[in-house]
């Protein structure tokens, strides 16, 4: 017998990328024929690391794409922690620079966490800021971390309801796990947050109405470790042998779901939309 076709199961985050890229250059329009107004964004890259490179280029290339002005500042990796935290007060001073973008890992001379307070809370593209962080938890969603804001405006995309499901996220960093889980009790979804200190995993995972991973680990996920009909966001990515694979055993996992994120082409390309869509978000609220 010929083997089933499950691409009706893929969640297709590039096109989902395109149809909202397509709104935010409507808005970009409309903004600057009504307001005058550019939306910009600053990316701040310490050093000369190849991947984060590429993310950045990446996130320009959006930029051109919906109309958005981007600036790529380029600083040495021997920049000191003053020099870094003066770049970002010149840029929150700066009214034609909306959203400001530091990309991360730092060199490990540098503090992140001090480097990323730094950044004015109305222009934190990224969402990380304590004060963004602050409204997340009390409900009042407006620039947040981009990957998990991704994984629900899928989930709204897809129709996939999420008030009294159970949702299991795998990983509680402060970049997806922690404010993935906080999206979706804001949602009223019942929330089991699972990490490394986990004693059984399999304990949760088969469980989860609604999954996302979030480790790095190379297949953490398999099939029996996941229940018939689950959503699953894969939003981790290891590079081996210069194939890249995500956390979830995909072919294998694909068969029990009903939608899943493919790696490469799921939750990345959603993760850049959303960061044009802040950036657009904080020239709109810039003259309000």
């Amino acid at each position: 017998m010929p083997e089933e076709n499950y691409d009706s199961r893929k969640i297709d985050g590039r096109s989902l990328s395109k149809k909202l890229e397509e709104q935010i250059g409507k808005g970009v329009d409309q903004i600057q024929t009504e307001n005058g107004i550019t939306p910009g964004l600053a990316t701040i890259l310490v050093g000369a690391d190849p991947a984060s490179r590429m993310y950045v280029r990446l996130k320009h290339k959006a930029c051109e794409r919906v109309g958005i002005h981007a600036e790529d500042h380029n600083m040495p990796g021997h920049t000191t922690q003053e020099q870094l935290i003066q770049r970002i007060w010149e840029l929150n001073t700066r009214e034609d620079i909306h959203g400001i973008l530091l990309q991360l890992p730092l060199p490990g001379h540098l503090d992140e966490k001090s480097a990323m307070f730094a950044i004015d809370p109305a222009k934190d593209a990224d969402g990380f800021h304590p004060y963004n962080m602050g409204k997340l938890l009390i409900g009042e969603e407006g620039l947040v971390p981009c990957t998990p804001k991704g994984v629900i405006r899928a989930l709204e995309e897809y129709n996939i309801p999420i008030q009294g499901k159970h949702a299991v996220v795998v990983g509680h960093s402060n970049v997806v796990g922690k404010p993935m889980a906080a999206m979706l009790i804001n949602r009223n979804a019942t929330v089991s947050v699972c990490h490394v200190f986990t004693d059984d995993l399999k304990k949760y995972t088969p469980d989860a109405d609604i999954l996302v991973v979030g480790t790095g680990v190379k297949h953490l996920i398999k099939a029996d470790m996941v229940k018939e009909g689950a959503v699953i966001f894969d939003v981790g990515i290891t590079e081996e042998n210069g194939k890249v694979y995500g956390d979830v055993d995909f072919d294998n996992v694909v068969k029990k779901a009903l939608l899943i994120t493919p790696v490469p082409g799921g939750v990345g390309p959603m993760t850049i939309a959303i960061l044009m869509e802040h950036v657009l978000m904080a020239a709109r609220n810039s003259i309000l």
